[in-house]
């Protein structure tokens, strides 16, 4: 007996985690005889597949030059790393009261998509001051976002001070990446603006334009919200000369009262 996996109208070629599908094995019988007692068993220990009823299936027999399906359904679990996976498989039979076996394998393919989220996170929020964009790129997806890239489109709102494309590379599935921007808010209301570029677990080049309001203020409003506190320092500064140049004054004019009563004294 030759067995072969078949790609047929009803069988799933590939799953995605935590997808189930059908996958089906025809057998040929290009022996001299026919063979009885036929049972096919997949192999799933130790795989992330679990079967959705039985995994094994016999039939009486296939004749001679017959050939018969053997169909199952599996399911891949839901935290499966995408890849290529075997599945092993046994068939038993009986030739002439004889009982026979044979081995072989069963290539499954798991895909997945990464599914990206992104949010800016301003370091300064001060309208006219230097700032830093902080992007951060989270992967909710069970395959990895590879070779991926920003390139930041400018935004009359604010000046960037870094370079407009970064090279993040890999960003893991159930993982995270940041890229930081330097800029200087000219206008309120900026939105970040970029193109990211990443390939899929089939090595599809994949776009995406994302668009994120930042919120602004000016120095005035943020210290009204208490997102800064008031800078002090050149009142207290202005204090401290004051203070001096009255404890100067007051000692030259003490100064000047001692000459005063030392030359009425002569007198």
């Amino acid at each position: 007996i030759a067995s072969a996996l078949t790609r047929k109208a009803d069988a799933t070629p590939s799953l995605k985690p935590g997808d189930s599908g059908r996958i089906e094995l025809e057998l040929d019988n290009n022996l001299q005889n026919d063979a009885r007692e036929v049972s096919l068993r997949l192999n799933l220990e130790g795989l992330p597949f679990t079967p959705i009823g039985s995994s094994e299936k016999s039939v009486d027999e296939i004749e001679e030059d017959k050939d018969e399906d053997f169909a199952f359904l599996i399911k891949a679990a839901n935290n499966m790393v995408p890849g290529d996976y075997q599945i092993p498989y046994i068939i038993y039979y009986t030739i002439d009261n004889t009982p026979q076996t044979r081995q072989g394998t069963i290539g499954i393919t798991v895909k997945a998509n990464p599914d990206l989220s992104f949010s800016i996170t301003p370091s300064n929020q001060i309208l006219g001051q230097q700032g830093k964009l902080v992007l951060r790129i989270i992967n909710k997806g069970f395959a990895d976002a590879k070779f991926l890239t920003i390139n930041v489109i400018p935004d009359l709102s604010y000046t960037l001070l870094s370079e407009n494309e970064i090279y993040i590379g890999t960003v893991d599935s159930d993982d995270f990446e940041t890229a930081n921007f330097d800029v200087i808010f000219t206008k309120p209301s900026p939105v970040f603006t970029a193109i990211v570029e990443y390939k899929d677990f089939e090595n599809t080049l994949k776009t995406e334009t994302i668009n994120i309001p930042i919120k602004i203020y000016t120095e005035e409003k943020a210290i009204e919200l208490g997102l800064i506190q008031k800078n002090n320092t050149p009142l207290i500064i202005g204090s401290i000369v004051t203070l001096i140049l009255l404890w100067i004054l007051y000692r030259n004019i003490r100064k000047a009262l001692r000459h005063s009563k030392r030359n009425n004294e002569k007198r």
